[in-house]
This record gives structure tokens, sequence and C-alpha cells, in this order.
């Protein structure tokens, strides 16, 4: 099986469709996560077998099942060229031990089933980078990769976020910690911007400490791509959320906690209002993964 979709299937399964989109096929029913399709490691060991010289391209047998699922995710989209994001979800990727963040490529904006073949070539392709090998042996893990690749409809994010539902300095189980900026998440989740900081207190949902940020760059859509750009002056110091955005993002890090079992790494993004989740995989540093105390749950 070559493509499955997210929320339907197999697709909880990290064997298949990687830790990425096991953990948010496990959440599409009841969250409000961008539809996908994910093409799965069975893709890509099929890829991988002709790739011996390092130069194989598209499987040409591959071709027209990404098509037809391109088609489709158009018509849940409501559009026949669908703007995508395009990740890798390696199978031991988001998982308790390491994250992988920033290892393995990301496409974002991509638009065309040319494109997004293109972006999935160059995702397989990440796993033999010697940055992704050397985070490898770094934590025991296996140079044997299997990668599978989510096709995420793009939500051209007004503020994007990253949420932990606990402390991931001091370890405190007892509080939310919000970073957001202005724009796609790419700024954000790379470092390129200081983003605002919120610290909220999960037993009643107080924020308790706001740090607004000069945040100088933003990540925005560009021509079948995406790239950094200024952020207006008048908008830099401005606070990304709003009050109750910071609770809402905070009470969606203690729902996901308690439905994962493990203290939650997320990311989301607002679009005129709305709320997405975007991905959601455990905090791999400073954090107990056992709780000695009270879970919260929000009011």
């Amino acid at each position: 099986m070559e493509i499955v979709w997210l929320g339907q299937g197999e697709c909880q399964e990290c064997a298949l469709v990687g830790g990425k989109g096991a953990n948010l096929c496990h959440l599409a029913a009841a969250y409000r996560v961008p539809p996908a399709f994910c093409l799965t490691a069975s893709a890509f060991e099929h890829w991988r077998c002709q790739d011996a010289d390092g130069a194989a391209t598209f499987p040409p047998e591959l071709a027209a099942p990404l098509a037809t699922a391109y088609l489709r995710l158009g018509e849940v989209c409501g559009t026949p060229q669908p703007r995508v994001a395009v990740r890798s979800s390696a199978r031991d990727e988001d998982g308790q031990l390491a994250s992988f963040a920033g290892q393995h490529a990301t496409y974002l904006n991509i638009v065309g089933v040319e494109s997004v073949a293109a972006a999935i070539l160059a995702c397989w392709r990440s796993a033999q980078a010697p940055h992704a090998i050397e985070y490898r042996r770094h934590w025991g893990l296996s140079e044997e990769v299997a990668m599978a690749v989510l096709v995420q409809q793009l939500i051209p994010a007004d503020v994007s976020a990253v949420v932990f539902s606990a402390n991931p300095i001091t370890g405190n189980r007892e509080e939310c910690l919000i970073n957001a900026s202005w724009g796609l998440g790419e700024s954000l989740v790379g470092g390129n911007v200081t983003p605002d900081t919120y610290m909220v207190r999960k037993a009643d949902l107080v924020i308790q400490q706001r740090q607004i940020a000069d945040k100088v760059c933003m990540t925005v859509p560009a021509a079948n791509g995406a790239r950094e750009i200024a952020v207006p002056r008048w908008l830099r110091r401005q606070p990304a959320l709003s009050e109750d955005q910071i609770v809402e993002m905070a009470r969606l890090a203690i729902m996901l906690e308690a439905t994962m079992g493990w203290p939650v790494d997320v990311e989301c993004a607002y679009r005129h209002g709305e709320l997405h989740l975007l991905q959601c995989r455990p905090i791999t540093t400073g954090v107990r993964t056992t709780d000695d105390n009270q879970h919260h749950k929000p009011p």
C-alpha cells in the first residue's frame, strides 16, 4: 500500500506512515487537522530499491496514484490545485526519544502534482542527509530509515505557534508554554525569529506571563513555495495572540496531553480566527513522561 489517507484505514500504523503521520491520524477525527494523504514507507522502499546510485527519479508507477490522490485532496479542499505542505514522516520521527525536528525536509505552499512529486522526492533524499544520519547516531538509532511523506493542505497562517503542555525548560508539568509569531511556522520552528512567549497555569488557565518580542521576520507563501520577509515595523511589537487565543491554545495542549498520554509539543496555526492543529509530538527534553502530580483538565 503506497498511499493512505489521514483518519482512514491503516493510517495510525507508525510502521506505515511514520511517527508524524500516525500521531496526526490518531487526532484527525476529533480536532481541526488539515486534510492530508501519506505516501507510505512502502513507497519509499520502492523508490530506494531503484536508487543505488542516488539518482533515481520519482517512480513512474507511483505517478498515477499520486495524481489521483492530489485530485481527491483538491476536491476536499474545494480547489483543483490545492496548496500543500509536504513533510517527512520517518518511522522513528516524533517519538518519545527524538523529535527529528529540522532534520528532514519540509516544503510549504507546493502547487501542482509535478511539484508535489518533486517535493516528495526531496523528502526521500533528505533521509540520507549527513546531519540526519549524525542525528541518528547521536540517539543510537538505526541508520536504516523508513520514510513516509505527508501531503497536507497548507494553512496560510496569520499566526503560527508552538505549544508545550509542560514547561520544557523547567520541567514543570503544571504550566503550558506558548511561543507565537506572525505567518507560517518555518521562521518560528527554524529559530529565525524571536517569538512572543506566554505562560499559562493549567489548573485554571490563568495567563501568568507574557513576553512580547520584536518579531523582525516572518515566512509567507510565495510562488510555489515560501519565503521569509521583514515584518512591517508597526506589527513587530504587537502581540501575536489575543487573550482568548492564548487560552484556546493552552486548552488544546491540555486536551492533547490527555488524549496522547504524554506531554505534548504541538504546532498549530490561526487562519481567519480558526485554530488548526498541524503537528503533535512528545516533548523529548526536560519533562518527565509520567506524572506524579494530578493531571489538570481545562475548566
